[in-house]
């Protein structure tokens, strides 16, 4: 077994977490309304930090599952699985598009996580990394030893689709991808305000909703091909 991902994939990876970053339902429009509010550019960093962990949560509780089911039900149904639901979140997000509320403007290092979790769990941002890890090298000596283990319960109950140090790293490598360019985006819409104002956020708006339905539906594409 590898002692780590493949360059390919953390590279995936890290583009993975950037569009997640650009996209303003991820949290960065969050962060700069707060930072905005109290006139800080360090409330805008700081609210990254919960945003960011619980964007890593969500990643990992969903990889965690499509990991564990590689040894629950054949290889080929996994994928099918992780492609319809893909199809259906992305679908779901093209004719209608609602997000969690959260709660307020007023809100805690706990109440910025909770949300975040929310926002990316809703956005199924997690699944779209299924297809990543799905297609490593990796994932070819598991289903071979998937085959050989099956029938000794003991021995397949200690095996997992990926390992755990590897999902970690890649759920790291994501969640930075993510809030490097959140935290730039945020940081340049701040000072933009601080000099003429927040003309540009109600002017030069691009409907990510739209664009993330797409990304959702392709994604589902590359878990079927992977």
């Amino acid at each position: 077994m590898s002692d780590g991902l493949p360059w390919g994939v953390l590279g995936v990876l890290v583009l993975l977490g950037a569009y997640h970053g650009v996209n303003p339902g991820m949290g960065w429009l969050f962060a700069l309304s707060l930072g905005l509010q109290q006139r800080s550019r360090k409330a805008v960093l700081r609210a990254l930090v919960p945003i960011a962990l619980g964007h890593a949560i969500a990643i990992a509780l969903t990889l965690g599952v499509v990991s564990l089911l590689e040894f629950k039900i054949p290889f080929a149904t996994l994928k099918f699985l992780v492609a319809a639901i893909l199809f259906a979140l992305g679908l779901y997000r093209v004719f209608r598009s609602r997000h969690p509320r959260g709660a307020g403007m007023r809100v805690g290092f706990r109440d910025l996580t909770v949300w975040s979790f929310l926002m990316a769990s809703a956005h199924g941002a997690g699944l779209m990394l299924a297809p990543v890890l799905l297609a490593t090298p990796l994932q070819g000596m598991h289903h071979s030893m998937n085959s050989s283990v099956a029938s000794n319960s003991g021995v397949a109950s200690s095996v997992a689709g990926i390992a755990p140090s590897l999902l970690a790293l890649a759920v790291l490598v994501h969640t930075v991808g993510l809030i490097l360019v959140a935290g730039v985006v945020a940081i340049l819409f701040y000072q933009f305000y601080e000099k003429r104002g927040l003309g540009l956020l109600r002017h030069t708006w691009f409907n990510f909703d739209l664009l993330w339905a797409f990304a959702l539906i392709i994604a589902g594409v590359a878990a079927l091909v992977v």
